[in-house]
C-alpha cells in the first residue's frame, strides 16, 4: 500500500499538482477532506470489500463527489495517451503530510450526531470489525468519543490482510464475538469504510435494507426525512418497501450502485438513500456512503428509541432473497425471448408474493439471478431454475 501511495502521490506532483497526504483515512473521510480543503481532487487506495490483490484506485471531484462516468471518467481516459508539456524544477508539485485529518475527520463524525454537543452519551456496548482496513482508528475513536463501550476487532492492517475472513463480508467472527461478550450491538465495516452491516445482541444480521429502514423511520419522526422519501436499488428487498409502506414514507428505486442512488438523491434534494450491501447515504452529513457514520446514527436510534437493535430491525421484515450468479455467459442478453418467457412464468407462479431480477453484473461477465419469495426454499428453487435457463439460452 505505501509504495502505490508513493507512486500516485510522486505521479500527481510530477504534473505540478501540490499533494496533501492523509495517511490512512476510510474512502468517505477523503471525500471529506477534499470538501473542508477545497482540494481539486482526491484520490483513494484501496480494496474496498475485496481481498488485497484487488487494491485499486478511487477518485473523487472537487466537493467530495464522485466523478461523473459519462463526462468526467470518460474525458479522462479519452486523453490519457496525448502528449502534453510536464512541469519541471520549482513548478513540480509538493507532497506534504497532513497528519491531522484522522482526528478532524472524527470529530465531524461525532458532531454528526449534534451539532451543538448536548445530546448525552450513547452508553451502548458495541463490538467494532474494522476488516484489517482504514477504518481501524477513526471507527472505534468515533464511537468511543459517542460514549459507547467499544470492543475492537480486525484492527490491525498489515498491507496484506486487509477483508481476510472478516468485516462486512465475513461476519460470522462479529457474531460470535457479540454473543460471547454480551454487546446490544456489533457493526462492520468493509475495507475502505463505506458500508456497513450490524448484527444485534443474538447475533442476527441486520443488513443495510435494515439499516437504511431503522434510520428513515428515526428520520421521519424527528421531521428531517426531505420529500419523505427513501432512495434505494432494485436488489432492496421487497420487504423494506413494504414497511416504508406501512409508515407511509416513499421509496424510489434507482440501477444497482451508490452511484445512481445519489444521482437521484441529488437531483431531488433526498437525504438517505442507499444499498443491500451496506452503502448508506446521509447526505445531511456526508457526500458518500459512510460506514462509520452509518454506525453513529444507528446507536443514536436505538439510544433515543431507548429499544433494542433486534425490535428496530423487526419493523423492516426481510423475505427470503436467492441469488444464484450465472458465469459463461452473454451478460448482454438478459432480454433474451426465452430467458424472459421463464422470468414471466416464475413471476406468475409467486402470485405476487415475491419478485424477479436479473441483471448483467457491472463488473464481471455473468448474469445475476435474483428471486424473493415466501420461503428460502422456493427463492432457491426458483431462482436455480432461471440460473439454467440462462445457461442453456445465453451459454458461450
Amino acid at each position: 500500500m505505501s509504495f502505490l501511495s508513493a507512486a500516485i502521490s510522486a505521479g500527481i506532483a510530477s504534473a505540478g499538482v501540490d499533494v496533501l497526504d492523509a495517511g490512512m483515512l476510510p474512502t468517505p473521510g477523503i471525500a471529506s477532506v477534499v470538501a473542508d480543503t477545497g482540494a481539486a481532487f482526491g484520490v483513494v487506495i484501496s480494496a474496498s470489500h475485496n481481498p488485497m490483490p484487488d487494491n485499486g484506485i478511487k477518485f473523487f471531484a472537487a466537493g467530495g463527489t464522485k466523478l461523473d462516468d459519462s463526462s468526467v471518467e470518460d474525458s479522462i481516459l479519452a486523453i490519457l495517451d496525448e502528449d502534453w508539456v510536464r512541469p519541471t524544477g520549482a513548478e513540480v508539485g509538493r507532497i506534504s503530510r497532513y497528519p491531522a485529518a484522522a482526528d478532524e475527520y472524527t470529530e465531524k463524525l461525532v458532531r454528526s450526531l449534534d451539532a451543538e454537543g448536548t445530546r448525552p452519551p450513547v452508553r451502548l456496548k458495541v463490538v467494532v470489525d474494522c476488516a484489517h482496513g482504514a477504518a481501524s482508528i477513526v471507527g472505534p475513536a468515533a464511537l468511543r468519543q459517542a460514549g459507547a463501550e467499544v470492543i475492537v476487532s480486525a484492527a490491525e492492517p498489515d498491507g496484506f490482510n486487509i477483508n481476510d475472513g472478516v468485516g462486512s463480508t465475513h461476519l460470522e467472527p462479529l457474531q460470535r464475538l457479540v454473543v460471547e461478550t454480551q454487546s446490544d450491538l456489533g457493526v462492520a465495516f468493509d475495507g475502505d469504510a463505506d458500508r456497513c452491516l450490524a448484527v444485534d445482541s443474538l447475533g442476527r444480521v441486520i443488513n443495510g435494507d435494515q439499516l437504511m429502514g431503522i434510520l428513515a423511520i428515526g428520520l421521519k419522526e424527528l421531521g428531517e426525512l426531505k420529500g419523505n422519501t427513501l432512495v434505494t436499488t432494485v436488489m432492496s428487498n421487497i420487504g423494506l418497501r413494504h414497511a416504508m409502506d406501512k409508515y407511509s414514507i416513499e421509496t424510489v428505486q434507482t440501477a444497482v450502485g451508490d452511484r445512481y442512488v445519489l444521482e437521484r438523491m441529488l437531483a431531488d434534494d433526498f437525504v438517505l438513500g442507499g444499498e443491500q450491501s451496506g452503502h448508506v447515504l446521509m447526505l445531511d452529513h456526508g457526500t458518500t456512503g459512510d460506514g462509520v457514520q452509518t454506525a453513529l446514527h444507528l446507536m443514536k436510534r436505538m439510544a433515543d428509541s431507548k429499544r433494542t437493535l433486534a425490535d428496530l430491525a423487526a419493523e423492516i421484515p426481510q423475505l427470503p432473497q436467492a441469488l444464484v450468479n450465472v458465469k459463461g455467459v452473454d451478460k448482454h442478453g438478459v432480454d433474451h425471448p426465452k430467458v424472459m418467457a421463464e422470468v414471466n412464468a416464475v413471476e406468475a407462479e409467486l402470485e405476487g408474493s415475491g419478485r424477479v431480477l436479473l441483471r448483467a453484473s457491472g463488473t464481471e461477465a455473468l448474469i445475476r439471478v435474483m428471486v424473493e419469495a415466501e420461503t428460502e426454499d422456493i427463492a432457491q428453487a426458483q431462482a436455480e431454475r432461471l440460473a439454467s435457463n440462462v445457461r442453456d439460452n445465453l451459454g458461450l
